[in-house]
């Protein structure tokens, strides 16, 4: 199988930052609040090292990332006033993620992010039985998903991150041997950006995302029901009572599933509606406002008054996840914060869920001598 080309992006990252070397240290400088230690992630798993990763920009910022599920620890940013805190849940070492699988906190979700029902789907007459790992459908992957791998990592530069990933034909259920990579790279402009490819050698279907849990006023400082939402979809994937998509494509109009105008989180968060009491909240697939499914455009926009943090998220995806926090439980994370119920966000970019099982959705279909190719980028800023 031939390896993936990598197109243009490592030529770009190397130009854009040409002259700087790779960083793979904790001792940076510290000014508002530390990352978790470098040496807590140095691991041996099925004979593969885990690491920590830093990129950083010239403004200060900074993000921490595991080749451990390809997940992002730790983002640094600023805040109205200059003060840096860390807005991504997580844990302080590799065991934390070793024992808390079920949080996906930061993971490259993979082969299929999002839900596939009763872990089933067929490619040309030919059925694949997938693990079960949510109720009766199959979740993120599956049990030993991407985010439970220890991806090959290769630093770049300062901002600049690779991590390639080989999945064999049959793993987890899914046909094909699947050669995957994410680039990763810290803007000068404060992005975290994310570039997906993947190429196989047999008939598959892939959908990746990333599922970082942010908290805009810092990890583990609270809910995130006062902070303020635009999703930019007049539409959304209604679900059942398992939290698979009836097919049905409905209007976010006269719902709680209606942020095409900016509100609060949480003001609809209770309402009495079956699709939110399904969900406990929010967990729902939002269709993407686009041209076509392929140009990269905005997606949604958070901001936190407390702070002035403002996230914008910009993705290639026709789709967007929306995850309140719903099942978030009290788990300490890192510096010892609890993370409770609601107390973060997810906005997972994507392809619908259970996309193998509905004609009318957009394909999730890989095919040999085609690239999957997939941009998200997570837009930090202060809001004006």
């Amino acid at each position: 199988m031939i390896k993936i080309a990598l197109l243009f992006t490592i030529g770009l990252a190397m130009a854009s930052c040409a002259g700087k070397e790779a960083n793979n240290t904790d001792t940076m400088k510290q000014s508002d609040v530390a990352l978790p230690s470098r040496a807590a992630f140095e691991k041996t798993i099925n004979g593969k090292k885990t690491d920590l990763y830093v990129l950083k920009n010239d403004n200060g910022m900074k993000v921490a990332i595991t080749n451990y599920g390809g997940r992002v620890v730790s983002i640094l940013a600023p805040d109205k006033n200059g003060k840096m805190a860390d807005i991504a849940l997580g844990f302080d070492s590799i065991d934390g993620y070793l024992n808390n699988k079920e949080y996906y906190f930061g993971a490259s979700v993979g082969r299929y992010a999002n839900r596939i029902a009763d872990g089933t789907f067929s490619l040309n007459g030919k059925e694949y039985h997938l693990p079960i790992n949510d109720g009766k459908n199959s979740l993120h992957g599956g049990d030993k998903g991407f985010f439970m791998r220890v991806w090959d990592a290769r630093p770049l530069d300062d901002q600049n991150l690779l991590l390639t990933y080989d999945s064999k034909d049959g793993e987890e259920g899914y046909p094909g041997n699947l050669e995957v990579q994410v680039l990763y790279t810290l803007t000068s402009d404060n992005g975290l950006r994310m570039e997906y490819t993947a190429v196989t050698d047999k008939e598959t279907v892939i959908n990746m995302t990333n599922h970082t849990y942010f908290n805009l006023n810092g990890a583990g400082s609270g809910k995130i029901t006062d902070e303020v939402m635009m999703i930019n979809a007049d539409h959304y994937t209604p679900i059942d009572s398992t939290m698979i998509p009836t097919g049905e494509i409905a209007s976010v109009k006269g719902t709680p599933f209606d942020f095409t105008t900016p509100k609060k989180i949480g003001q609809d968060i209770n309402a009495d509606n079956q699709q939110i009491k399904y969900a406990r909240g929010y967990d729902d697939n939002f269709v993407l406002n686009k041209q076509n499914n392929y140009e990269l455009s905005l997606a949604a926009k958070v901001y936190d008054a407390n702070s002035g943090r403002e996230l914008d998220v910009l993705t290639t995806e026709p789709g967007i996840q929306f995850y309140s926090g719903n099942f978030l439980d009290g788990v300490t994370g890192k510096n010892g914060k609890k993370y409770n119920y609601r107390s973060a966000f997810t906005l997972e970019t994507q392809h619908y869920p259970d996309s193998p099982n509905h004609s009318n959705f957009p394909s999730t279909v890989l095919n040999p001598g085609q690239i999957y190719h997939s941009i998200t980028i997570y837009q930090f800023g202060i809001h004006k």
